[in-house]
C-alpha cells in the first residue's frame, strides 16, 4: 500500500518521551499534566490552557538505577518510567498525577516524588496520588469524583489557575471525543477482509494521542482519515487475524513483530489501545447529572481494567474480548502482559482459559519485556508457532 502521508511524522513523535509537540505546547504557555494510568479521566487533564501526557519510556535498555530503588521484582514498566524520570526525561511536566491502579506504578511515582526527579526549579509543581475504585458501581463513582476533585481539579486550579468549571470540562470533553471518534473511525477499516490500514499503523496513530497534546494532532488525524477512505489495499494474504489483549503496549515494536510474522493485528484491547480507551464519552443532557459526574461515570463503568473486581465486570471483561474479537473477525487472541505485572498476570491466566474453553478462541498467553527488542527472538518464535496452530486448525475444519 502507499505509505500514509503522516506515518513517519507520527513514528518520529514516538521516538522520545519529550516530543516536538510537547515542546510546542509548552512554548505556547500550556501546563502539562503527566499521568500514569488509563483509569484517570483524561478530559479533566486537558482543560483550557493545559494538556495531558501519559508517561512512557521509549527505547529503554538498562533499568539499573530504578531497580536499585524498586528491586528487580517489580514490573518492567514501572522501573522503565522511574529510570527515565531519574535521567530527566520527564522534566517538561508541570505536575504528576498518579493512581493506585497497581502498587508497582504507585511505587514508581512515589520514588519520583521522593527523589524530586521532575520538580526541580518549579515551585508550583505538585505530585498527586489518587485512589481508584475497585468496583464499578455508584460507590465507586462517588469515590472517583472525590479523588478527581481533591487530586486533579483542586490542585490545578490552586497552583496554576486552571478553569475547572462545567463549561471548561465540557469543552475538554468535546475535544477528547473528537479525537476518539477519529481514532475509532480509522480503526473501523480493520474490519475489512482486505484491510487498508495495518495494525502497526493504527497503533502508531493511537499511541500518539496518549503521549502528545491532542489538540495538535487533530488536523493530521482528520487528513489521515480522509486519505484512508480512498487508499487502495494491497491484497496482502495474511496468515491469520489476531486480537491483542492485555497490559499496556507503548512499544510499537511489539505490534510490528506480530505483523512481521504475516499475522494481522485487527483489534487492540490493551492499555494505550483504542478499546475502550478511545471510546467517546456519551453525554446525556437529560440525565440531570453535571458534566463532571458523567465523565467520572464513564471511566468508572466503561473501563476494562483488571483492578475492577465486582463479578459482573470480571466475567464481563472476557465477554467484551469475545465481542470485539468476533466483530473484527479475529482467528485467535494473543493475551500478553508485561513481566511481573500482578493485575494482568491473574487476568491473563483466567482470561486465557475462559476465552479458549468458553468462547472457542485459540489463545497465545505470553509475558513480555517492556522493550520487546530484548526478547524479540523468543517472542517471534512463539507467535509463529501460534499462527501455525491456527492454520492447522483451519485445515482440520476448525477442530
Amino acid at each position: 500500500m502507499k505509505d500514509l502521508k503522516y506515518l513517519m511524522y507520527f513514528e518520529d513523535l514516538l521516538q522520545s518521551a519529550h516530543n516536538e509537540l510537547i515542546r510546542q505546547a509548552k512554548d505556547e504557555g500550556r501546563i502539562c499534566a503527566a499521568f500514569t494510568c488509563e483509569n484517570l479521566p483524561e478530559p479533566l487533564m486537558n482543560l483550557p490552557g493545559m494538556f495531558s501526557v501519559r508517561l512512557f519510556a521509549p527505547h529503554t535498555t538498562s533499568t539499573d538505577m530504578a531497580s536499585y530503588y524498586m528491586t528487580s521484582l517489580l514490573c518492567e514498566t514501572s522501573r522503565a518510567l522511574l529510570e527515565r524520570s531519574i535521567e530527566g526525561g520527564f522534566n517538561y511536566a508541570d505536575c504528576l498525577i498518579a493512581a493506585d491502579g497497581c502498587t508497582m506504578m504507585n511505587r514508581a511515582a512515589e520514588n519520583m516524588a521522593l527523589l524530586h526527579t521532575m520538580d526541580e526549579g518549579k515551585p508550583e509543581f505538585f505530585y498527586e496520588f489518587m485512589e481508584i475504585p475497585l468496583k464499578a458501581d455508584e460507590n465507586g463513582l462517588e469515590l472517583l469524583k472525590l479523588q478527581c476533585r481533591n487530586h486533579i481539579l483542586g490542585p490545578l486550579h490552586e497552583k496554576y489557575g486552571i478553569d475547572v468549571s462545567d463549561e471548561a470540562i465540557r469543552k475538554a470533553v468535546e475535544e477528547h471525543n473528537h479525537v476518539c471518534r477519529l481514532i475509532r473511525e480509522i480503526g473501523d477499516f480493520r474490519r475489512e477482509d482486505d484491510p487498508r490500514i495495518t495494525g502497526y499503523e493504527f497503533h502508531i496513530l493511537t499511541l500518539a494521542t496518549y503521549v502528545a497534546p491532542k489538540y495538535l494532532l487533530i488536523d493530521k488525524l482528520e487528513e489521515t482519515l480522509e486519505e484512508l477512505k480512498t487508499r487502495k489495499p494491497d491484497g496482502k494474504k495474511w496468515r491469520a487475524r489476531v486480537a491483542v489483549v492485555g497490559s499496556e503496549i507503548d512499544d510499537t515494536g511489539m505490534i510490528k513483530l506480530i505483523e512481521d510474522c504475516d499475522t494481522y493485528v485487527c483489534a487492540d484491547r490493551f492499555c494505550f489501545g483504542s478499546m475502550p480507551g478511545r471510546d467517546p464519552i456519551v453525554i446525556d443532557e437529560d440525565s440531570g447529572e453535571d458534566i463532571f459526574t458523567q465523565v467520572c461515570r464513564h471511566y468508572t463503568m466503561q473501563g476494562q481494567c483488571p483492578r475492577v473486581m465486582n463479578m459482573e465486570k470480571v466475567y464481563g471483561r472476557k465477554q467484551y474480548i469475545n465481542d470485539i474479537a468476533k466483530e473484527y473477525k479475529a482467528d485467535g487472541i494473543i493475551y500478553e502482559q508485561i513481566k511481573f505485572c500482578d493485575p494482568w498476570a491473574y487476568e491473563r491466566m483466567m482470561g486465557s482459559v475462559m476465552l479458549r474453553d468458553n468462547y472457542g478462541f485459540p489463545v497465545l498467553s505470553v509475558d513480555r519485556p517492556y522493550n520487546i527488542e530484548s526478547g524479540a527472538g523468543q517472542m517471534r518464535t512463539r507467535v509463529q508457532a501460534f499462527v501455525e496452530s491456527i492454520e492447522i486448525k483451519k485445515l482440520q475444519g476448525g477442530k
